[in-house]
């Protein structure tokens, strides 16, 4: 073997130096790290660091977590553990980090804390990308996901279950008390410490029970009151609706997270969420039959944007399956803008638009949730899940943006 270690290059992995002079010669010069690096140089923070405030002690710089957090949405790292370790050992993190090691804690912080900053941040790749053409309203296309929680499905309450349990530990307490009482002095003072924790958790059930009353649902999850058991093609999930509007030339223009079960409430929302970001007005919307309302029709007239939003029957019809039972007997067909959008969408150039519909939005979610880990939210309650859809929102648009730059 000796006479062969001629033919093998030097390999010593206790040398002292092993980062490379210039992190360009190793990676390229178009990397994408170096691409997310020059864009948040040229963001402004200023939200991040009103965030801040006045707070004493050393942090990490805004645009130091910033980088990281986007690089790492892009390459479909979610979760602050695993960005920590990747950080330790990745030469394009490393480099984002500008040598600093950020740990678990720090990295969960930054993204709990800054939904304002982030929010913001969206608004400015946004402003960008339209500078540049991108992000065209001439066709724009919403759709939903539903996309787990981090709750678990067996600690939900429920009144039945609530009482239950509460008959349970004013057993066992009674219980503790009387295996107390029956033995002398003090042998057994260590049971005061079951007690004491049993006793806590009987005083939380009112607290539990009125909260579950208030909130009008028959069950609540313990670990993220604020999810809701919505309907997915895996079935029934606790979690969150996330919906996106993307542009013809496929940007996400706007996006939100939602405790709606069905769409239709969602439409119009969505859709001045666009004129609010994009400052103008879409000039045609498509939807599928889930965002039907009679009610969303007429919003879309007011606003005066063509509206390609087929109801459940026409949809059946439009899929190829021929004419639904009862579907020229809709009860809804009396109003005048369900006419019309039912003759605009059989005809052959309506037809053409709402396929279209189909290729715009439905890759893009594709992507964040096979791609990008987007099928659990890693954090809980509605505005810190609206953080990570907008994380991954914005790390969506930088690919869109890195890929025409390349």
């Amino acid at each position: 073997m000796k006479g062969m270690s001629k033919r093998y290059m030097p390999y010593n992995p206790d040398q002292a130096y092993l980062l490379p002079p210039s992190v360009k010669d190793v990676l390229g010069e178009d990397h994408l790290a170096f691409f997310v690096h020059r864009v948040v140089e040229g963001l402004k923070l200023e939200e991040f660091t009103r965030a801040y405030g006045e707070e004493g002690g050393a942090l990490y710089a805004p645009e130091l977590m910033l980088k990281v957090w986007l690089y790492a949405y892009m390459l479909g790292v979610t979760s602050a553990r695993r960005l920590e370790q990747r950080i330790r050992e990745d030469l394009a993190f490393r480099y984002l980090a500008g040598g600093s090691t950020p740990d678990n804690w720090a990295l969960s912080a930054f993204r709990r804390r800054h939904g304002r900053g982030i929010n913001d941040v969206f608004t400015q790749v946004l402003e960008w990308a339209r500078s540049l053409g991108l992000g065209r309203l001439g066709h724009v296309a919403l759709d939903s996901t539903r996309v787990r929680g981090a709750a678990a499905r067996e600690e939900m309450d429920t009144e039945t279950r609530l009482r239950r349990e509460r008959a349970r530990l004013r057993r066992q307490i009674r219980r503790w008390q009387q295996a107390c009482d029956a033995d002398e002095g003090d042998e057994n003072a260590g049971m005061r410490v079951p007690v004491q924790e049993l006793e806590r958790r009987l005083a939380e059930i009112p607290g539990r029970l009125e909260r579950l009353r208030k909130s009008g649902l028959r069950q609540l999850s313990r670990t993220d009151p604020e999810s809701r058991l919505l309907r997915s093609r895996e079935g029934w999930q606790l979690g969150y609706s996330a919906e996106i509007a993307v542009s013809e030339d496929h940007l996400i223009v706007a996006q939100r997270v939602t405790l709606n079960a069905s769409d239709n409430a969602s439409l119009l929302p969505l859709v001045d969420e666009v004129g609010r970001q994009c400052r103008g007005k879409p000039q045609r919307v498509s939807a599928d039959s889930g965002f039907f309302s009679l009610a969303n029709l007429q919003g879309l007239r007011q606003r005066q944007i063509e509206g390609y939003v087929p109801d459940a029957n026409l949809s059946y019809e439009l899929k190829g399956h021929g004419k639904a039972r009862g579907i020229g007997r809709s009860r809804h067909l009396r109003d005048p803008e369900h006419r019309r959008m039912r003759r605009k969408l059989r005809s052959r150039a309506g037809r053409k638009i709402y396929r279209q519909r189909q290729a715009i939005v439905e890759p893009v979610f594709g992507v964040l949730k096979q791609q990008r880990g987007l099928r659990q939210f890693r954090l809980r309650g509605l505005a810190r899940v609206g953080i990570e859809l907008t994380l991954a929102a914005i790390g969506y648009n930088l690919s869109r943006l890195y890929h025409r730059a390349n």
